[in-house]
């Protein structure tokens, strides 16, 4: 791993930390606005694994683990992997939903193993100084790694371009949802979603690998 890369890592695991040490486990522990903005985001996910309540799902930048509430509260019943680089945050996550053979809290970007599924959920927006291509790199590499770690599809989101111009910020990373679809369709196949019709500044999509997809039967004669 480069120097850039582990600066990038260091200043965002500080940053993080920093939030759920002043707010604790809620929404503004995770640097978000509230709580039903904060869930609004999270079920957004529910798409990528609706019919397969036994799937394995990764959360990647997890914080205090929040999304496994969502996943319960849809009758999701697989295994749940939540991977932070805050150690605070993952000690929070343990209090809050405990350890189990349903669910597992990891410190870190390099999970022990793959799952069906993996998402990512606001670990793109702030950039802690980093310069905008450096930022930009440090993305394409995440979202690499998370195709990599979802062995039938993954999901995640970003800020988006389509927002007011003059609400913008400096220090946040915004893109351009129409080419971050061309982006996955050409990188990851043509099974790709953007979800944009649910009343925030940003975009989730959805990538299911193609080999994962079943192909049309044919009709009968």
């Amino acid at each position: 791993m480069s120097d850039e890369r582990h600066l990038i890592r260091d200043a965002v695991r500080d940053y993080y930390t920093t939030a759920i040490e002043r707010h604790g486990p809620t929404a503004k522990g995770v640097d978000w606005k509230d709580d039903a903005s904060h869930r609004l985001r999270h079920q957004q996910f529910l798409r990528l694994l609706a019919g397969d309540p036994a799937a394995s799902v990764l959360d990647l930048g997890c914080g205090y683990g929040d999304f496994l509430s969502v996943l319960r509260a849809a009758g999701h019943t697989g295994r749940y992997v939540g991977c932070d680089l805050s150690a605070a945050m993952i000690e929070a996550a343990r209090r809050t939903f405990g350890e189990g053979p349903d669910r597992c809290w990891h410190v870190g970007d390099d999970p022990p193993a793959s799952c069906d599924f993996a998402i990512a959920s606001g670990i793109f927006n702030v950039r802690r100084g980093a310069d905008a291509a450096s930022w930009a790199s440090h993305v394409d590499e995440t979202i690499d790694n998370l195709a990599h770690l979802g062995c039938r599809g993954f999901g995640f989101n970003m800020l988006s371009m389509s927002s007011d111009p003059e609400r913008r910020r400096e220090d946040l990373h915004y893109v351009d949802p129409v080419a971050m679809l061309r982006t996955c369709l050409d990188r990851y196949g043509r099974q790709v979603a953007i979800l944009q019709d649910y009343g925030l500044w940003e975009f989730t999509v959805l990538v299911r690998h193609s080999s994962q997809t079943a192909s049309p039967k044919p009709a009968a004669p």
